[in-house]
């Protein structure tokens, strides 16, 4: 039977810069993520990123982040692609460390080296660690996956809003939107 040896939140910290390899904390397992993603990828990301931020910025309800590090518990950091942090959050922050626990939202973009259970495992831990909402967006599938405390999920389509309204009031874009044509 083969072991697996953990990694601790210091032994993560001190891992050497690999010429842009970004790593992420499983629960004490390294997880090596691509340095790069697809064009597609960010894409899809970034769209959504800047109709997030605009909204964000000129309702004054937060911060918009791009790949942020979290550190969810004493052995998980994750990396969303897309995260909200609401106002009051963010007061609480110093700039210079890691964010302990998770993001208001978290938002996970699948790429081709991410699996169902990959995603629905990173939902869960931000859920656990505080999230009030996980978004899932499969772009090839042109679904989205939209996680809530309590075990709720709900899959929406196309045409179908991306909204939040208890965290964004005001916030809905249609998969269509992001996904493109």
């Amino acid at each position: 039977m083969a072991t697996t040896t953990l990694m601790s939140i210091e032994q993560f910290d001190a891992l050497p810069d690999k010429g842009g390899t970004r790593y992420e904390l499983d629960a004490g397992v390294l997880i090596s993520m691509l340095a790069s993603p697809s064009l597609f990828h960010n894409m899809i990301r970034d769209r959504l990123g800047m109709k997030l931020y605009a909204f964000v910025e000129a309702q004054k309800l937060g911060l918009v982040f791009w790949e942020t590090d979290f550190q969810l518990s004493e052995a998980t950091v994750r990396i969303p692609d897309l995260s909200f942090l609401r106002a009051e959050r963010v007061q609480e922050l110093n700039p210079h460390q890691r964010p302990r626990g998770a993001p208001d939202l978290a938002i996970e973009v699948a790429s081709v080296s991410d699996t169902p259970d990959d995603l629905a495992r990173k939902a869960q831990q931000y859920l656990a660690a505080g999230a009030r909402a996980v978004w899932v967006l499969y772009p090839e599938a042109r679904l989205a996956y939209l996680y809530r405390p309590g075990g709720h999920i709900e899959v929406r389509e196309d045409a179908q809003a991306l909204d939040n309204p208890e965290l964004l009031p005001g916030f809905s874009v249609a998969p269509a939107e992001i996904f493109g044509a």
